[in-house]
């Protein structure tokens, strides 16, 4: 299977509601009980409406483009936009449907933790959204992170965003850490799914890291890191270039 089910795909139906004019609202649940709700409005924010550690980041996209985790576009709409050629993947059947229609040009409905160099070359990898979480755990990372490696161009970067979990004083996200390290996870990789009225995705690993947890992860798979823009409260856009003479 390429892509969510139509009962699965809860984010989808938000989004594709939210581009119809409906209200509707991104339900988050972690596997703790916690739940929260996120407005949908950011993934179609213009990008004069960005925040400047977003735009400024995005300054050093270049060449062929591949967005991971489409949203509703916003990514893909702007580079193309400039003059880039981008492939957005996503495993949302209805995101794919909305991107289109809102004039993203090449989309595949393919999950993150499917990609290969059938895809072709790409000089750079866009992760907004906090989508470096897709990432999912250390280990697949890792894994990941060698299979870009080997689908990229020699002087290609990852502009990845995330946020810094430990950002927080709130005690149940700190019980949460301990929970995670407890059953040897890292403090910050969420179990969670998505939720919209009745629709529901499965169970999956997100991944939220600290600049020195995320150093952690690239030792040894051919990338480093170069650069981050901080966007205030933990959040920040990593700028991951290949390690020259390392394969």
């Amino acid at each position: 299977m390429t892509g969510l089910t139509r009962r699965q795909d809860a984010f989808g139906w938000g989004l594709f509601d939210h581009f119809r004019g409906r209200p509707s609202q991104e339900i988050i649940e972690r596997d703790d009980g916690n739940i929260e709700g996120m407005d949908l409005t950011g993934y179609f924010a213009e990008y004069a409406a960005w925040p400047a550690h977003e735009k400024n980041a995005l300054n050093l996209a270049r060449g062929r483009v591949l967005d991971v985790g489409l949203g509703a576009g916003r990514v893909a709409l702007h580079l193309q936009s400039q003059g880039l050629d981008v492939l957005g993947i996503d495993n949302s059947p209805l995101v794919a449907k909305v991107c289109k229609a809102r004039g993203v040009k090449k989309v595949k409905l393919l999950p993150f933790n499917r990609i290969s160099p059938k895809l072709g070359q790409f000089d750079t990898v866009v992760m907004y959204g906090n989508n470096f979480g897709l990432f999912g755990g250390f280990a697949q990372a890792r894994r990941l992170l060698r299979r870009l490696h080997a689908m990229t161009t020699p002087n290609a970067r990852i502009l990845g965003s995330t946020l810094d979990p430990y950002q927080t004083s709130d005690p149940k996200h700190l019980a949460y850490h301990r929970r995670n390290r407890a059953r040897g996870r890292m403090g910050g990789q969420i179990r969670l799914r998505v939720r919209y009225r009745d629709y529901a995705t499965p169970w999956f690993d997100y991944l939220f890291v600290s600049r020195k947890e995320l150093t952690g992860i690239l030792k040894g798979t051919g990338w480093r890191l170069v650069r981050c823009f901080d966007g205030g409260n933990g959040r920040y856009v990593a700028v991951i270039e290949k390690s020259k003479g390392v394969t």
